[in-house]
């Protein structure tokens, strides 16, 4: 298994595994965001290819198997202190934002997802052992990441590589279509 540094190339992989990640909730969110006329999976592998912003390529890690993409691994620091949910925020992120903030000065692993045909060859557990060592050398003494209640094998994951529950938060479905019912923020001190 080889991991790298993602590439703006490699912005359909990412936009795929974030889609996989959070059960389409970016793809729902680019639905909205997107120009009239522009497909949301361009808009976006646009955000993904950019160089700037949370969601980017520069924020990415690849895991390939016999040299094929396998999965991905998609963090940064979280604001050292809590910032205010600003006014007009769609209501879908509320929870998410309110747990972030309840992880402050943490490295935030905003996503992490396997190709099925991928899953069970330690991609996950590679991902979240790079994700320390990322962690560590951006100064950070804890790593965050927020999952779904229904991802179960993901759960499963965490808890054994030492995270654990410090929060939930009711799902916001809007017209979202998706079985979760709650947000749950886990913490891992380094």
């Amino acid at each position: 298994m080889l991991i790298r540094d993602a590439k703006a190339s490699d912005a359909d992989h990412l936009v795929r595994f974030t889609n996989m990640a959070a059960d389409e909730l970016s793809l729902h969110f680019w639905k909205k965001s997107a120009a009239p006329g522009v497909d949301p999976l361009d808009y976006g592998r646009e955000r993904a290819a950019r160089d700037t912003g949370n969601f980017s390529y520069r924020n990415a890690w690849l895991a390939e198997v016999d040299g094929q993409v396998a999965a991905c691994l998609l963090g940064y620091p979280a604001a050292l202190e809590p910032e205010p949910i600003e006014p007009g925020t769609p209501s879908i992120f509320v929870p998410l934002l309110q747990l972030e903030g309840l992880a402050p000065g943490s490295w935030y692993l905003n996503v992490l997802a396997t190709y099925p045909e991928a899953r069970g060859k330690g991609c996950g557990s590679a991902l979240l052992a790079h994700a320390e060592v990322v962690a560590r050398q951006a100064g950070r003494s804890t790593i965050s990441l927020i999952a779904e209640d229904t991802h179960h094998d993901a759960l499963r994951l965490y808890r054994a590589k030492g995270y654990r529950e410090v929060a939930r938060r009711p799902v916001v479905k809007d017209d979202w279509q998706v079985d979760a019912t709650e947000w749950i923020l886990l913490v891992k001190p380094l």
